[in-house]
C-alpha cells in the first residue's frame, strides 16, 4: 500500500503556529532557570517578554506563508485522495487575518500582563494553540476537522478567560464560558452526527450532494450546526455568555477573543454554508434573517444601558455579529464578500478600542467604568483621539472602516431584495451612535475622573494603536489603494476574489 501524497504546505501556517506554542512552553522551563550576567535568575517579566517575541515571530511567519498562498490563488489540498484541509484564496486570506490579529494581541499583552503581574509564558502558548485551532477551522472542508479546530480554539480560550487566577470574577467567567461552550460544542457535534446519518460522510461535498430539505433529519442536523456556530459568534439568543466573559477576563484576553474568535467562527460558518448547503433555501434564509434581526436589535439596545466599557463593547460585538449575519441572508457573492471585508474592518476598529482600554490599565486594575474616561482628553489627549476614532468607526461614521463595511453589507442586502432587513440595520446603526459617542463626550466635555490613568505608553501598545488607527482610516477612505511602504493593498478586491473562488469550488 503506497503512502498518501501529502502536501505539507497546506498546513504550513498551522504547523508553524503549533511549533511556536511548543517552543514557548519549553522556553519558559529553560529560561526561568537561566541566570543573567549578574548571576541572578531572569525575572518573570523578562521571560514572558522574550517568549512573547517568539510567539509573534511564529505568527508573523504563518501570516507570511498564508499571504503567499492567497496571492497565488491556486487551491491546494492536504491529501487529494481524502481532502480534509484546503488552502485556497479564502482560507489563506482568513488565516493571514487571524495570524495578524493574534500577533497584534500578543504585542498588546506584554505591558498589560506586566502591569497585572501575570506575564507568564503559558499565556502566549495558549494564544498560539487557540490560533492554530482557528486556522484549522477555516481551512477545513470536512466536518471532523471543523469540530477539532473548534475544540482546539475553545479550550485554550477557556483557560485564558480565567488566566488572572487571583480574581474571582476571572474564574467565574472561565467557568461560565466553559460550561456554556461545552453545551454548544455538543450541540454542534450532534448536528454533524445527524448530517453523517443522512449523507454517510462528513465532507462538505458529500453533505451537499445528499442534503434533502424535505428530510427532517437533514434539517435538524443543519439547525444544530447553525446553533453551535451561533454560540461562537454571539448571536441572539445564544449570546448570554458574552458580556459576563468579556467583563471577567483580562482585557488583553477579551481583545483577543472579541476579534479572532469572531473572525474564525464567521468564516468557518460561511465556508460550511457555501460548500455544504448552497444555494440557500427559503427556510434557512428565513432562519438567518431572524437571527440577524434579533442580534442587531438586542445588541444595540442592551449596549445603551451599560456602565462598564467591556460590557458595552461586548454588546457592541453582539450587534456587529448581527450586521455580519445580514450579509449571509442574500446567499450571494456580494453578501459574502461584504462579510469578509467587514471582518477585516472589525479587526482594526474593535482591537483598537480594546487596545485603549488595555493601555489605561494602572496599578493592577483595568480602566473599565465608562465614567473613568471622563476628562481623558486633558490627561491623555492622544489616547482620547484614538478612542474617538475607533468609536466613530464602530458607529459607522463616513470616512472610517466601519462605514465602508456597513455600506457594503446593506447594499448587498438591498440588491438581494432584503430591504426591510437593511433598513433595520441602518436604524440600529443610528441607535448605536448614542452609546458609542457617549465615551468621546465624556472624554472631551467632562472633568477628569478621580482615579489617575497610567501616563506612560509601552512601545508595543503604541505600535498596535498606530496600526489599528491606520487600518481604520485606510479601509474607510481607500480600501483598494496603496500605502507608501507596503505598496498596493486592494483589500476590497481580495475579499471579492476569495469569495469568488469559494463559490466556484
Amino acid at each position: 500500500m503506497t503512502p498518501p501524497d501529502l502536501n505539507l504546505s497546506v498546513v504550513g501556517p498551522i504547523v508553524w503556529v503549533g511549533l511556536g506554542a511548543m517552543v514557548v512552553l519549553m522556553g519558559e522551563v529553560f529560561l526561568s532557570r537561566r541566570k543573567t550576567f549578574l548571576g541572578r535568575r531572569m525575572t518573570e517579566s523578562t521571560v514572558g517578554s522574550l517568549l512573547a517575541l517568539v510567539a509573534m515571530a511564529s505568527l508573523g511567519l504563518a501570516a507570511y506563508m498564508a499571504i503567499g498562498q492567497a496571492v497565488s490563488g491556486a487551491p491546494q489540498s492536504f491529501n487529494p485522495e481524502n481532502p480534509m484541509f484546503q488552502l485556497d484564496r479564502f482560507s489563506a486570506l482568513i488565516t493571514a487575518v487571524i495570524a495578524f490579529a493574534s500577533l497584534l494581541c500578543c504585542a498588546l499583552s506584554i505591558a498589560y500582563l506586566d502591569e497585572l503581574h501575570i506575564n507568564h509564558g503559558e499565556y502566549y502558548a495558549l494564544v498560539l494553540f487557540a490560533t492554530s485551532g482557528m486556522m484549522m477551522m477555516v481551512a477545513a472542508v470536512d466536518m471532523l476537522p471543523v469540530f477539532l479546530g473548534l475544540e482546539l480554539m475553545s479550550i485554550p480560550i477557556y483557560v485564558l478567560s480565567g488566566f488572572d487566577r487571583r480574581r474571582l470574577r476571572s474564574n467565574e467567567s472561565a467557568m461560565k464560558y466553559f460550561l456554556m461552550g461545552s453545551f454548544a460544542s455538543a450541540i454542534l457535534l450532534y448536528g454533524v452526527a445527524l448530517l453523517y446519518g443522512v449523507s454517510g460522510a462528513t465532507s462538505f461535498v458529500a453533505i451537499r450532494a445528499a442534503f434533502d430539505a424535505s428530510n427532517p433529519m437533514a434539517v435538524a442536523g443543519l439547525s444544530l450546526v447553525i446553533v453551535g456556530f451561533a454560540f461562537k459568534i454571539s448571536s441572539v439568543p445564544f449570546h448570554q455568555w458574552t458580556p459576563d466573559v468579556y467583563e471577567g477576563a483580562p482585557s488583553s484576553v477579551t481583545a483577543f477573543m472579541s476579534v479572532t474568535v469572531k473572525v474564525a467562527a464567521i468564516s468557518a460558518l460561511m465556508r460550511v454554508l457555501a460548500l455544504s448547503f448552497e444555494p440557500l433555501g427559503d427556510l434557512l434564509r428565513d432562519v438567518l434573517w431572524v437571527l440577524a434581526a434579533l442580534t442587531v436589535v438586542v445588541g444595540n439596545l442592551m449596549a445603551i444601558i451599560q456602565d462598564n466599557v467591556k460590557r458595552l463593547l461586548a454588546y457592541s460585538s453582539i450587534a456587529h455579529a448581527g450586521y455580519l449575519l445580514i450579509g449571509f441572508v442574500p446567499g450571494s457573492v456580494e453578501g459574502y464578500s461584504a462579510v469578509v471585508f467587514y471582518l477585516i474592518c472589525y479587526l482594526f476598529m474593535n482591537l483598537g478600542a480594546f487596545a485603549v482600554v488595555v493601555a489605561l490599565a494602572h496599578r493592577g486594575q483595568d480602566c473599565e467604568r465608562v465614567q473613568s474616561f471622563a476628562g481623558l482628553a486633558k490627561s491623555r489627549p492622544a489616547l482620547a483621539a484614538l478612542m474617538t476614532l475607533f468609536m466613530i468607526s464602530l458607529a459607522g461614521i463616513p470616512g472610517t472602516a466601519g462605514f465602508m463595511g456597513k455600506w457594503l453589507i446593506f447594499a448587498a442586502a438591498v440588491q438581494a431584495g432584503q430591504l426591510p432587513l437593511a433598513i433595520l440595520g441602518v436604524l440600529m446603526s443610528v441607535v448605536s451612535v448614542y452609546y458609542y459617542l457617549r465615551i468621546p463626550v465624556l472624554m472631551y466635555m467632562s472633568e477628569p475622573a478621580e482615579e489617575e490613568p497610567r501616563m506612560e505608553l509601552d512601545s508595543f501598545e503604541a505600535v498596535v494603536l498606530g496600526v489599528c488607527a491606520a487600518g481604520v482610516l485606510y479601509l474607510g477612505l481607500s480600501p483598494n489603494g496603496s500605502l507608501p511602504i507596503l505598496g498596493q493593498l486592494p483589500v476590497l478586491d481580495w475579499a471579492r476574489q476569495s469569495v469568488d473562488l469559494l463559490f466556484a469550488s
